[in-house]
């Protein structure tokens, strides 16, 4: 990856006023975070993702408990439907498949349609239509 590249996404992520930006390509995984007040915080170096069987247990455990949680898979604005004259995707009480779409993240004014990736009754909405999420926030309780 050219560090032209790297820059650019900089510049994207500070004219979308974003606080936190993931970009993944095959074994290249960038991640910046920037405190609003102070600027850049951290610029990750390409690396190899963790092995799956990295994940804590505990956590395993916790969202047995609590029901499944879909996250944002990244940072953007969360829309609970494609336009405001629509109804939203999914409200509580909703069944959903592994491929339903749940909402739109928009990102860099790119809409970005999230599938559930999991069957189960969205039970709760954790976030507000329009509100900016951050990667790997939850969005939703499914059971």
């Amino acid at each position: 990856m050219k560090l032209e590249y790297i820059d650019e996404l900089i510049s994207k992520m500070e004219k979308a006023s974003l606080t936190e930006l993931s970009y993944k390509d095959g074994e290249v995984d960038i991640v910046l975070k920037r405190d609003s007040m102070n600027g850049f915080q951290q610029a990750a170096a390409p690396a190899q993702a963790p092995p799956q069987s990295a994940q804590p247990v505990q956590t395993e455990t916790a969202q047995q408990e609590e029901g499944k949680v879909i996250k944002a898979p990244m940072v953007g604005t969360f829309y609970k439907a494609s336009s405001p004259e629509v109804d939203p995707y999914v409200k509580v009480g909703d069944r959903v498949e592994n491929s339903s779409v749940v909402c739109i993240l928009e990102a860099m004014k790119l809409f970005n349609e999230i599938q559930a990736e999991t069957s189960g009754e969205i039970t709760e909405i954790l976030v507000e239509d329009g509100e900016m999420v951050e990667y790997d926030q939850p969005l939703f309780r499914i059971r």
